[in-house]
């Protein structure tokens, strides 16, 4: 994609600061780079949707807090969750999701399988919710990057569809959603999004 176009795709998008999305000029700051994360992401799911990769930047930026509820609850509905899951692909036990390492998905599976506590987990879970608050700006401006990989085909969607459901998302406010029917049907994703900082303790020897 030539930088005219990209930079009228963007405008679509309702980015406010070209310059600091793209890392034009002196004085923009570097963003964090979300493409080696991305690129895995779609190594490791093949049928990884624009909607799966929109939670991920998601979470990774903002964490749980759209799912805050008390650690009852939270217990509860994780309990639940496992019960139910049943088998699903290979996956990491803990798996960072933004270029920072500061926000992870711990796959509920191998911490199943190495004997985690889910009281534990639970908890943590709620403090990543009410401690970690992102900015939805910066999301934002992530998905730029998203636009950019998709238009060099290194995701497994068209940058059209990219831009048509960022600009639909950034009109909504950015909400959460849920992942792809795809994506749920294929994978079955059964996680928990946790602060780094709430992992010690938590997660099993690998």
């Amino acid at each position: 994609m030539q930088p005219s176009c990209l930079i009228s795709c963007l405008r679509r998008l309702g980015l406010a600061t070209l310059g600091l999305a793209l890392g034009f000029g002196a004085a923009g700051a570097a963003e964090p780079d979300f493409a080696p994360l991305l690129k895995e992401q779609a190594r490791r799911y093949p049928d990884l949707k624009v909607q799966d990769c929109y939670k991920l930047v998601f979470q990774a930026l903002l964490g749980s807090e759209h799912a805050a509820v008390d650690e009852d609850q939270a217990r509860r509905w994780l309990e639940l969750e496992v019960a139910g899951m049943g088998p699903g692909p290979a996956e990491p036990l803990v798996d960072p999701i933004s270029p920072d390492g500061r926000m992870v998905r711990v796959h509920l599976r191998p911490f199943v399988g190495r004997h985690g506590d889910l009281e534990k987990l639970a908890k943590a879970f709620v403090q990543t919710a009410r401690a970690f608050h992102g900015s939805k700006k910066n999301l934002s401006v992530a998905w730029s990057q998203v636009v950019q990989l998709a238009a060099r085909g290194e995701l497994p969607f068209a940058a059209a569809d990219a831009e048509r459901f960022g600009s639909a998302r950034a009109a909504e406010g950015y909400p959460a959603v849920h992942h792809s029917q795809e994506f749920n049907e294929r994978y079955r994703p059964a996680y928990r999004v946790i602060a780094r900082d709430f992992l010690p303790g938590l997660v099993p020897a690998q």
